[in-house]
């Protein structure tokens, strides 16, 4: 039991893919977790292919893992994946036989899979998160085996053959220094105008080109370009060139290849142009931004089911990513651009979708199932 008199301490070993959007939840719950029980040991797992910027940042012991993507088929390259996920596996069981934890959380991916199995067969307590309305292959499988399935949207029961008993809907935890703050403050920050409409466009962690591209052909379409400012989160490859082609094109913008302090950005922000992982979802739900959305049409279409869960609650427009960039795209910021009473209504039907209690919901579901362990 965490806190209690006497008790041993907790540990808990939180295991991801390498994607943000699965190593920002379990930082989330790590963190949430640490504030109500510093005494708690925790250990991040993570694929050696991660990010390693993000590595050196995280704040928490990691361990990494040699595991890397399979595919179905009988080439070479999976062979040797496959190979390379046995050996993955077997770093997985040894790491776990050395921190011995009391909880394993999964976050999805290929990654999460050995350590849940090994966990669960060893009778260590285990539980999943799936950040997406769609799961993963990985999280599918791993629903029947956890203890706790915890999900970010109710939808995602429906494509999961789990007792119900086993799901609870956490949201999805955001980083703790996600916090609305002044917009006033926020705009100082970039130093742009206070009074100005602005618009945030974010391509996600990948394929963000083809926003780049189409957002820069819609926003050349825009007859008022002086009404409004631009925060763009552009990726390393295109930062340099979309700077010029704003500045060329008369329009007031800050341009990063990447933006830590995105509390800041959405703070600032009247209305965001992005692609629709789940953490950028998560996010636009908890500030309640109203967005044009972007899905990026690959991946099972997973940024689809994700997307339509704003779109059906009113809260976003969604554009095809081949026509982005097209006269439509255009039309619907000039509206946005003209409408804020649409705006207020837009941002105004996120009420039903609130997600500020999501670390908290999943920090008490842990801590749940660390006291039945006595």
């Amino acid at each position: 039991m965490m806190g209690a008199p006497g008790a041993k301490t907790a540990k808990v070993l939180a295991v991801t893919g390498s994607s943000g959007g699965h190593i920002f939840p379990a930082i989330s719950l790590l963190d949430s977790l640490k504030e109500n029980e510093p005494s708690a040991e925790v250990l991040l797992v993570l694929p050696s292919r991660s990010i390693k910027d993000l590595i050196g940042s995280l704040g928490y012991p990691a361990a990494s893992v040699s595991i890397v993507p399979l595919r179905l088929s009988l080439g070479p390259r999976n062979i040797f994946a496959a190979l390379k996920f046995l050996k993955g596996s077997l770093e997985e069981l040894a790491v776990l036989l050395r921190f011995r934890p009391d909880l394993v959380v999964g976050f999805g991916s290929l990654s999460s899979v050995p350590m849940v199995l090994f966990a669960r067969i060893g009778g260590i307590k285990t539980m999943m998160h799936e950040q997406n309305v769609m799961p993963g292959m990985a999280n599918r499988l791993l629903a029947f085996f956890a203890d706790r399935v915890a999900l970010s949207f109710a939808d995602t029961a429906d494509y999961l053959k789990c007792p119900r008993h086993k799901i609870i809907v956490t949201g999805n935890p955001l980083r703790r220094q996600m916090a609305l703050l002044d917009k006033a403050e926020a705009r100082d920050y970039f130093g742009l105008s206070r009074d100005k409409f602005t618009i945030l466009v974010s391509g996600g962690s990948q394929s963000s080109s083809n926003v780049n591209e189409g957002f820069l052909k819609a926003v050349r379409q825009l007859r008022e370009r002086s009404s409004f400012q631009l925060i763009h989160l552009a990726g390393r490859d295109d930062c340099r060139r979309l700077r010029e082609e704003y500045e060329k094109n008369g329009i007031e913008a800050r341009v990063f290849s990447f933006l830590d302090s995105m509390q800041y950005a959405y703070s600032a922000s009247d209305v965001a142009v992005s692609r629709s992982g789940a953490t950028t979802i998560a996010e636009l739900i908890f500030f309640r931004i109203p967005a044009i959305l972007v899905p990026y049409p690959h991946a099972r279409k997973h940024q689809y089911a994700n997307a339509e869960v704003l779109r059906r609650s009113g809260c976003a427009v969604i554009v095809e990513d081949e026509e982005f960039g097209k006269s439509g795209a255009a039309r619907i910021l000039e509206g946005l651009l003209q409408n804020k009473e649409e705006l207020s209504r837009m941002r105004s039907n996120y009420q039903g979708l609130e997600s500020r209690s999501s670390r908290e919901r999943m920090r008490e579901a842990a801590s749940e199932m660390l006291k039945s362990n006595g």
